[in-house]
């Protein structure tokens, strides 16, 4: 666990407006991702994870750019290679072959006029790893194996185009299409948005089995924390481009140490006990043209003071935990955070 999979150091990111104008979307992100590690990036719309998703694969819109900073991966040779420094042909056999994603929304995921069965094909003979030269049977088969694994009739969905299955058919094809290399890390940007519960609960089970039997690395990002509680080993919070604060999944939603993650958590409804009021986090994300000074969550936070105001406080590792699984935290009350947390739970008593 000393060797991470993939390591970023500073990151920026950020997208053009205009000639000389441009909106930093990401900044400061420090993560280490270890081998068979699952971290789930939550936060509000606009805070930037989906962007720091696709900045880790290299995958951002024409006008995105990675500004600053350092990405690095362990290839499955064990030797590293920088990500920033990748020409084009390099970037394309990384993709796919050694680290994949699944976009956000499988409904506008695949090409409409394309066979489910032509994606496979075209996957994996574009971005097979050393010139393998894969035959339309073999296509087939490796297609067919991935497909039963996701609990697809092969048969049915790869003589069918897209707009012929529902969208869990669909999202579970491209779950079965992003790992067809045995990618090392899987990156999927809300996996069960707009699919009903029983097919999210079928979408969840599926990973969990997936993640045991291929043993590769997850990146996801979710608004839900239910799934992030579900699915995630580690969790980052994010805010306003950066994030605030990591920790093991039991760290996170038992004891929260930033306003703003205890905020997101107290805005949910537990599913057994007492139901309580619902707490919303006031006000709104700000602007990423006009940023706060200091900790950008002072304005919406119960907690800040004029230090809050002044100075945008780092990540600080509060707790060592095994397996890469450190508690870090960017806010100066974290004490009070969790002190307010006891007093809550222990009225409730």
């Amino acid at each position: 666990m000393t060797d991470p999979i993939l390591s970023v150091r500073d990151l920026a990111i950020a997208y053009r407006t205009g000639r000389k104008e441009s909106v930093t979307a990401v900044s400061g992100v420090d993560l280490d991702l270890y081998e068979g590690q699952s971290l789930a990036l939550v936060g509000e719309s606009g805070c930037g994870k989906t962007t720091l998703g696709l900045g880790l694969l290299r995958l951002l819109p024409g006008l995105g750019e990675i500004t600053s900073g350092s990405l690095t991966y362990r290839r499955k040779d064990g030797t590293r290679a920088d990500l920033l420094k990748m020409k084009k042909e390099q970037l394309r056999r990384f993709r796919w072959g050694e680290a994949a994603m699944v976009f956000q929304g499988a409904m506008n995921a695949f090409n409409p006029v394309i066979k489910i069965g032509d994606h496979f094909a075209d996957t994996l003979r574009d971005h097979a790893e050393n010139g393998k030269r894969w035959t339309k049977a073999a296509v087939e088969a490796r297609a067919g194996e991935l497909l039963e694994t996701v609990r697809l009739d092969p048969d049915r969905v790869l003589q069918s185009y897209p707009h012929e299955l529902s969208g869990g058919m669909k999202q579970r094809a491209l779950i079965a299409l992003a790992i067809a290399l045995d990618p090392q890390v899987l990156v999927l940007d809300e996996p069960t948005t707009a699919l009903d519960l029983l097919t999210q609960r079928s979408i969840v089970q599926q990973l969990h089995e997936l993640r045991k039997k291929f043993g590769f690395t997850m990146v996801f990002i979710t608004h839900d924390l239910g799934l992030a509680a579900e699915l995630a080993d580690r969790v980052a919070t994010m805010y306003a481009g950066r994030i605030i604060e990591t920790g093991s999944a039991r760290d996170i939603f038992y004891t929260p140490k930033h306003p703003y993650t205890a905020g997101l958590i107290n805005a949910v409804m537990p599913v057994k006990g007492e139901r309580p009021a619902l707490e919303s986090i006031p006000g709104y994300p700000p602007s990423l043209k006009a940023m706060p000074d200091g900790c950008a969550f002072n304005p919406r936070c119960a907690f800040a003071t004029e230090e809050c105001k002044r100075e945008r406080v780092p990540l600080e590792l509060l707790a060592e935990r095994p397996l890469a699984m450190g508690h870090s935290v960017a806010c100066v009350h974290h004490d009070q955070v969790r002190l307010q947390r006891k007093q809550k739970e222990n009225a409730n008593v």
